[in-house]
């Protein structure tokens, strides 16, 4: 049945009428309107990168493909990022801003309770692991792929994965763990290795069981 009003048909007749009326092109307020309501050039380059990065690989993304997935120009991506090296360190410090910003959200719910911090990062970390969309660590995977010490994302890599490190010694010291170190350090292995193997065992393998075993191994250092 065909509608009066705003049916396809009629959206149809009238786009025909209009297009007609401007030889075919949209008109130039229309233009205006979207225009005004689209991206700059950096934010569409930098949000293209950073989903091609994190499914892809950085390896495998060249420029070609983010300025044309970013619906611009290879000039136009040099004139906002130095390098493709730059615009990949710009994508991490991204990722560890938004990481500590969630995690001090998460833990300011519990300022006084240490293990309900912990509780609650590994619940958030399983229900990452658990989503089939998801490529695990951005650090860690960019870590594997930048072999060059010098490389400008090197340092973000390393600086980000040292603070994860020292959060959870000063939390597990908080919690009075025997031997913090120990514990923390046992707990940053579960967290690597969680977003690891969910990209050879799947969302059903062992990552599934991340939460539960980080309570298992705190359980076992407090009771020592």
């Amino acid at each position: 049945m065909i509608l009066t009003g705003n049916s396809l048909v009629n959206q149809r007749l009238n786009m025909t009428k209009y297009l007609s009326k401007t030889n075919g092109q949209p008109h130039p307020r229309s233009l205006g309107k979207r225009n005004a309501n689209r991206p700059n050039a950096r934010k569409r380059i930098f949000d293209a990168a950073s989903e091609l990065f994190y499914l892809k690989g950085i390896r495998a993304v060249g420029v070609e493909t983010i300025a044309a997935e970013a619906d611009t120009t290879k000039m136009s991506l040099y004139r906002n990022f130095p390098s493709k090296d730059e615009l990949v360190a710009e994508w991490l410090r991204e990722h560890d801003a938004n990481f500590w910003q969630t995690w001090d959200a998460m833990s300011s719910r519990h300022p006084k309770d240490p293990r309900r911090q912990i509780k609650a990062a590994f619940a958030l970390l399983a229900k990452h692991v658990a989503d089939p969309k998801a490529r695990g660590c951005p650090m860690a995977n960019a870590a594997v792929e930048l072999t060059e010490k010098h490389h400008p994302a090197r340092k973000v890599i390393e600086a980000h994965k040292a603070k994860l490190r020292a959060r959870l010694v000063q939390i597990c010291t908080q919690m009075g763990a025997r031997e913090p170190r120990l514990l923390a350090d046992e707990l940053f292995l579960l967290m690597e290795g969680a977003q690891v193997t969910t990209q050879t065992l799947g969302v059903r393998g062992p990552a599934r069981n991340v939460a539960r075993a980080a309570k298992m191994l705190i359980d076992a250092h407090l009771l020592l």
